[in-house]
């Protein structure tokens, strides 16, 4: 069933799991998704970002994901996720995604709330929901995130003027992820986390979440975070399934479709055990 993210995120916050975001840029990796929550039962997040509209487009992906939300036994959260100009943003809520994030988290504050506020207003009008970055979560290693990633934090003062002023539904905070693959372990602030979770009543969001831990995923959610943004582990379980499919002598697409479709699930399930922090999820119960 299509879903938006207070739909999810409401119910994740108060019952202290989340939600996980599972971005897409193939039918494997949507099918793979979709499978690992409804064996699951639990509500997903799933969609594209910006940058991977050259390889699928937004129109594909609409025409993809939505109708595949609206059949699923679970709630299923269309979301662009990182929409980084206007028009892409608009161009998603028209085509029926349920979600839109607009990150202008490298705009000067002011800027950042004066934009943010106006998409909000429009996402609402559609009956969607909007999710925006405050601080910056960068890529991995670029950017300077791992020299100093305190430079990039969210400060929860300015979070709740943020949210406050914008009205979003979700925040995704700067506590030191970065987004890829880590080269080295990172440090996650999750005092910090507490402090902003305490001041605000939406979503927060951990951006950078394929490469943490177990551990760090379970603190992380203990403090507050519901939504959880998983795209590198994924791809890599996908990518790893065709290679040893065609090495081991399927020479077919045909037949590596499945293989990448399985292994996507699979990996999905990993992460939803641990961020419901259960092996089966009632959603009857919530």
């Amino acid at each position: 069933m299509l879903a938006n993210l207070n739909d999810v995120l409401q119910p994740a916050r108060k019952n202290r799991y989340a939600v996980g975001l599972f971005n897409t840029c193939s039918l494997e990796l949507a099918r793979g998704v979709i499978a690992a929550a409804q064996e699951c039962n639990t509500p997903v997040v799933i969609g594209t970002a910006e940058v991977l509209l050259s390889v699928a487009s937004l129109e594909e992906m609409a025409d993809m994901l939505i109708p595949m939300a609206k059949r699923a036994a679970v709630p299923v959260v269309v979301h662009l996720d990182h929409g980084l100009k206007e028009e892409t943003c608009k161009k998603a809520l028209e085509l029926g995604f349920s979600s839109v994030m607009y990150d202008c988290s490298t705009d000067p504050y002011e800027e950042n709330v004066r934009k943010v506020a106006q998409m909000a207003s429009l996402a609402h009008s559609y009956g969607a929901t909007i999710e925006a970055e405050l601080g910056h979560v960068g890529d991995n290693p670029s950017e300077g995130m791992q020299a100093d990633p305190s430079a990039f934090y969210t400060e929860p003062d300015q979070a709740f003027d943020f949210v406050t002023r914008t009205g979003v539904d979700a925040l995704a905070i700067a506590v030191g992820t970065a987004h890829g693959a880590y080269k080295m372990a990172p440090k996650l602030d999750f005092e910090r986390i507490r402090r902003i979770a305490g001041l605000l009543d939406c979503g927060l969001v951990l951006h950078g979440g394929s490469g943490l831990t177990d551990q760090d995923f379970r603190m992380a959610i203990d403090a507050g975070i519901s939504k959880i943004n998983i795209f590198t582990d994924i791809n890599m379980a996908a990518a790893k399934a065709a290679h040893d499919g065609y090495a081991g002598g399927e020479l077919l697409l045909t037949g590596l479709q499945p293989r990448m479709e399985e292994a996507v699930k699979q990996a999905t399930i990993k992460k939803m055990t641990v961020f419901q922090n259960t092996e089966t999820i009632s959603l009857g119960n919530r």
